[in-house]
C-alpha cells in the first residue's frame, strides 16, 4: 500500500503527518511541487515481458508524460534479488542527491521509497505498483528499494545520459532508515 510519512528533518522516530489514502498523499505532495499519481495498470508479465513489451503496454501514459516534460526517453528498471551489484548500486541511491532534471518513476510492480528533504521536513513516500511519482529537478532526495528489492519501475528522461546524480553531502539519510 501506498504511503507518506512527513517528519521533522531533526526528528526521525515520529512522523509528523502518516497517509495512506492516494488522494491526500498526491495532495500534501503537491504542496512541495511533487506530483503524485494513481494509474490504472495494463496487466503485463513484467518479469517476462521484454522491455518494448513493457514499455509499449503503458505507451498512452508513457507519450503524455512524454509531451508534458520534454522527456526524450523511457525505460524499464528491474530490480529483484538476484540482481547482480544491488548493494552497491542501492549505496548510490541512499545518499542525499539532487538531479538538473526531474526525476520520473512508474511503478510497475513491487515498491520503494522516495525521500524527499524539503522545508526542514522529510517526506517518505513509499511508492508501490500503479503510483507515478515525479520529483522536480534541484530537490534533495534519495531512494531506498530495499536490501532485497523486487520492483520494476518506468523511467523517463530528459537527459541523455541518463541517471545523473549530484551529491549533497548530507548525512541525513543515514538518520531516516526506511522502515520495511
Amino acid at each position: 500500500m501506498s504511503s507518506l510519512n512527513v517528519y521533522a528533518d531533526n526528528n526521525p522516530g515520529t512522523p509528523i503527518i502518516h497517509l495512506t489514502d492516494p488522494k491526500r498523499i498526491a495532495s500534501e505532495l503537491a504542496a512541495i511541487n511533487v506530483r503524485f499519481e494513481r494509474w490504472d495498470s495494463p496487466v503485463v508479465p513484467v518479469r517476462t515481458a521484454s522491455e518494448t513489451e513493457v514499455l509499449d503496454a503503458y505507451r498512452p501514459y508513457l507519450d503524455q508524460l512524454m509531451g508534458e516534460t520534454g522527456a526524450g526517453s523511457a525505460d524499464v528498471l528491474r530490480v529483484g534479488p538476484e540482481t547482480q551489484g544491488w548493494a552497491q548500486a542501492r549505496s548510490k541511491y541512499l545518499s542525499e542527491h539532487v538531479h538538473s532534471e526531474d526525476e520520473v518513476r512508474f511503478f510497475v510492480h513491487g515498491q520503494g521509497d522516495f525521500i524527499l528533504h524539503v522545508g526542514g521536513r522529510v517526506y517518505d513516500v513509499r511508492c508501490t505498483a500503479g503510483d507515478l511519482i515525479s520529483v522536480p529537478a534541484g530537490i534533495p532526495h534519495w531512494f531506498d528499494g530495499g536490501e532485497t528489492p523486487d520492483f520494476v519501475t518506468l523511467r523517463i528522461f530528459t537527459n541523455p545520459d541518463g541517471w545523473i546524480a549530484q551529491y549533497t553531502g548530507s548525512d541525513i539519510a543515514a538518520r531516516f532508515p526506511v522502515e520495511a
